[in-house]
């Protein structure tokens, strides 16, 4: 069976003389009406998300986001704005993003007040086929441990309201806030796991599934796991990379789970909150928790480490070549939290925004090719990256 795979970008409407954040999220939707489908808003007034199609080959992501994105620079760009895929916009100021005018929005920045009105960062989120929803939550566990090196592949957020945090992905700690977010818990199946949500529904602390922020979950709407992990990232490259690996790392889940019936967990999560903050901290530019030893290890190593294991799977979809290559431009180039920080330090921030915007738009970068150079694979229908499944 083909797994197929789709992703959901958000990006920062940003003013591009200013360089800051701005309210104008609904101006740009305004000139993408023929492809209204494919964009959505979010909470904050400053955020465009972009929801791709859904591929067989990294080759046909490849050509459908960088699609995407410049239809998303051309309706910006014709108003004096641009769009950054970044975890958080360097130049922001709180108090300057209104929510979005939707009954949900308005009712969650009502109820989580400050931490609504922070909520101001980019993800980028990569949705994988499942067989059904029972493996989906059983196959979590087995994928749970390599998520901290995704997110330190992401890595793009080191400044929040015009400072360095020290922390390559300051959105993450962002993000954690909210009561149902991090790695999620072990479950029998789905029914334990939807029996679980009802539970928090219930609660009142979230208002329905749509809230649940884990990690990875498996989608309220489709036949899908879905990572939520990662910072929204500058480069289509490092999008296309990330869903390459999760993509194998979910087939080895449900391969496990479809042989032996569980997907090998342990129960011990603890470990998995201090190597995701490891991440954040660090991104590709120090060490990682290794999953395999639950020790530290330089990042480089980690990552090559997951490349090692996952090599069966990537050369099965015929991925291995692109993957390999574009770890080692990755971890070559460092990350994203790297590079503008780099830049800032050359320079000052308004030119890291600078760079943002143009990695976003694609200045410079080369076609994604797999080894075989197969024809571009556009398969029907959209993932929906409406409110129910995502609140940021």
């Amino acid at each position: 069976m083909t797994v197929r795979i789709g992703v959901e970008e958000e990006f920062h409407v940003i003013d591009v003389e200013s360089g800051e954040l701005v309210p104008r999220a609904d101006a740009v939707l305004g000139k993408l009406a023929r492809h209204a489908d494919a964009y959505a808003r979010e909470l904050p007034q400053s955020v465009v998300e972009s929801n791709s199609g859904v591929h067989e080959s990294l080759e046909g992501l490849y050509a459908d986001l960088s699609a995407s994105r410049g239809r998303l620079d051309r309706a910006a760009s014709s108003q004096g704005l641009g769009v950054a895929a970044v975890g958080t916009a360097p130049l922001t100021r709180l108090g300057t993003v209104p929510p979005t005018d939707d009954d949900r929005y308005l009712q969650m920045t009502g109820e989580y007040r400050r931490l609504a009105d922070e909520q101001l960062i980019c993800g980028a989120q990569v949705h994988v086929d499942v067989p059904d929803r029972d493996t989906a939550v059983r196959a979590m566990c087995a994928v749970n441990p390599w998520l901290p090196p995704l997110l330190a592949l992401s890595a793009s957020s080191p400044f929040w309201l015009g400072a360095d945090t020290g922390y390559a992905s300051w959105r993450t700690m962002v993000w954690q806030r909210w009561p149902t977010s991090g790695a999620p818990g072990c479950f029998g199946g789905a029914e334990e796991y939807d029996r679980a949500v009802d539970e928090l529904v219930g609660s009142g602390v979230i208002s329905d599934p749509g809230m649940i922020y884990y990690d990875v979950r498996p989608s309220a709407h489709l036949q899908t796991l879905e990572l939520r992990i990662c910072d929204a990232c500058p480069r289509v490259e490092t999008v296309v990379l990330i869903a390459a690996l999760f993509r194998a790392l979910v087939v080895d889940a449900c391969t496990e789970v479809r042989t032996t019936g569980n997907a090998g967990c342990d129960g011990r999560h603890e470990w998995l909150r201090a190597a995701t903050w490891r991440a954040a901290r660090s991104g590709l530019e120090a060490d990682l928790i290794d999953p395999s030893t639950r020790l530290p290890a330089p990042a480089p190593a980690v990552v090559r480490g997951m490349l090692r294991r996952l090599r069966p799977t990537l050369e099965e979809y015929g991925d291995w070549e692109t993957v390999r290559s574009l770890t080692e431009e990755a971890l070559a180039q460092g990350s994203a939290a790297h590079r503008l920080r780099r830049k800032a330090a050359k320079e000052d921030l308004l030119a890291a925004v600078d760079d943002i915007l143009a990695e976003t738009r694609g200045d410079g970068l080369r076609p994604v090719r797999d080894r075989t150079r197969s024809r571009i694979t556009r398969l029907p229908g959209r993932w929906d990256g409406r409110p129910a499944a995502s609140a940021s």
